[in-house]
C-alpha cells in the first residue's frame, strides 16, 4: 500500500517578501514572481495611463497617480498595481489603504492573475475602479463596485470615461493609450 506524499507550498510572508531580490506579488502567502519584464507595448500603455491620469490630477489636491509601488494589505499580501490612484495621504515604504482606481494592463504571464485573482482581491478590498487593459486588443474593460461587488461599467478602446474620485474626477481618454499605428 503507498501513501501519497501532500507536498505543502510554502506560506510567504511581509517579512519574507522584504528580503527578495526582483520584482515579486505576494498573495494569500504564495510568491508571485513579475517576471519576465513586461513587453515594449505593456510598458508603453502603461506609461500613457500614468501620463494621462498625471495630466487630469494635477489640480486635484487629495489624489495621486502612481506607478507600480506596494499596497501592503495585510501580513501576507502585498501587490503592484501597474497604474493606481489613491485619495489619501502616503506615507512610508508602502500603501496600507486601498486605491480608488487600478489599472492592469495584461501580459502574457499575468493575465490569469489580473483577471481572476486581483478582480476578488480589488473587490474585496474596495478598490472602487479596476481597469483591466488588453494593450494587443486596444480594449480595456472597466468594472465599478457596487455594493460590494464589482459590475462591468463598460468596455472601450477609444472613446473617453469619466471617474468620479470622491473628491474629484477625471475624464479619462482611452485613444491616449494606445501605441501609434504604422
Amino acid at each position: 500500500m503507498s501513501h501519497a506524499l501532500k507536498i505543502v507550498p510554502p506560506h510567504y510572508t511581509y517579512d519574507d517578501y522584504k528580503l527578495w531580490e526582483g520584482r515579486w506579488e505576494l498573495i494569500k502567502g504564495i510568491a508571485h514572481s513579475m517576471l519576465p519584464t513586461p513587453s515594449v507595448i505593456h510598458q508603453t500603455v502603461s506609461n500613457h495611463i500614468a501620463w494621462v491620469l498625471g495630466s487630469q490630477l494635477d489640480k486635484c489636491p487629495t489624489c495621486t497617480a502612481l506607478l507600480p509601488v506596494d499596497w501592503r494589505i495585510d501580513e501576507d499580501t502585498v501587490v503592484q498595481p501597474d497604474n493606481l490612484v489613491v485619495c489619501h495621504p502616503v506615507a512610508g515604504a508602502y500603501l496600507t489603504r486601498a486605491p480608488v482606481l487600478i489599472f492592469e494592463v495584461l501580459s502574457k504571464s499575468t493575465a490569469l492573475k489580473d483577471q481572476n485573482t486581483k478582480f476578488s482581491l480589488y473587490e474585496r478590498e474596495g478598490v472602487k475602479y479596476y481597469v483591466i487593459v488588453n494593450a494587443e486588443d486596444r480594449c480595456a474593460k472597466i468594472f465599478v463596485l457596487h455594493e460590494g461587488c464589482y459590475i462591468k461599467l463598460c468596455d472601450v478602446g477609444n472613446e473617453s470615461v469619466d471617474f468620479d474620485l470622491g473628491k474629484c474626477s477625471i475624464h479619462f481618454d482611452f485613444s491616449l493609450i494606445w501605441p501609434q499605428e504604422d
